[in-house]
């Protein structure tokens, strides 16, 4: 990294003052600069095309669209653009789902300020860094046999459910409040996951591993 290359730095989290406290954080390192906020997943994918950071700090829990599926979409589409998750949980689902996802790193919420800093200066040379936590739940997660759907985020779980329940995505949509491209989306992602070629295989299989009830 050249010593006069500014790292352009995107927010991504529904707490205001999460991004607040972040905001502070960057402007006081020299070297990063905060281009970008956005407060869900799909609105971290609109305002990524607009500004194309070069690093974004990823939540994964929020409305709408979580942090895994946009950033699946985001490295699908800008893969010059690198993901931080930064969460309050190390499920080892999780950590394994948006490392799969094309996330670089995966730090708890509770990282200090120089922790995250080289965090984001290593994802932006190229170069992962990973939360004890996160470590271990990969550790676990190589020693033990997945079962159907462990993967599924809680979203996509959500949508499983309704597919059960026989709605489209149209009404999907309007259920959960979120649009029917990004219905479409986590229904791709379900039978990708469970290795399904359509959604009457993917009801068979939830409901033989009881993956809903």
């Amino acid at each position: 990294m050249s010593e006069t290359h500014i790292i352009r730095v995107m927010l991504v989290d529904d707490h205001d003052m999460v991004r607040k406290g972040l905001a502070v954080f960057l402007k006081a390192k020299p070297d990063m600069e905060l281009v970008g906020e956005a407060r869900d997943g799909e609105e971290a994918l609109q305002t990524c095309k607009e500004l194309q950071p070069d690093v974004i700090l990823m939540d994964l829990m929020m409305p709408k669209m979580d942090g895994t599926t946009a950033t699946r979409l985001i490295r699908k589409q800008f893969p010059e653009v690198q993901i931080i998750a930064l969460t309050s949980f190390q499920e080892k689902g999780l950590v394994q789902e948006v490392l799969q996802a094309g996330a670089i790193s995966y730090l708890l919420k509770d990282v200090s300020a120089n922790e995250l800093a080289e965090a984001i200066r290593g994802a932006y040379v190229g170069r992962p860094t990973l939360s004890p936590g996160a470590t271990k739940a990969l550790i676990q997660a190589a020693s033990q046999e997945p079962a159907p759907g462990h993967d599924l985020t809680p979203r996509e779980k959500e949508v499983l459910i309704l597919l059960v329940e026989g709605l489209n995505n149209s009404a999907i949509a309007e259920r959960l409040f979120i649009s029917r491209s990004t219905v479409k989306a986590h229904v791709s992602n379900i039978l990708s996951k469970l290795g399904v070629s359509n959604r009457a295989e993917a009801i068979v299989l939830a409901l033989r591993n009881k993956l809903v009830t």
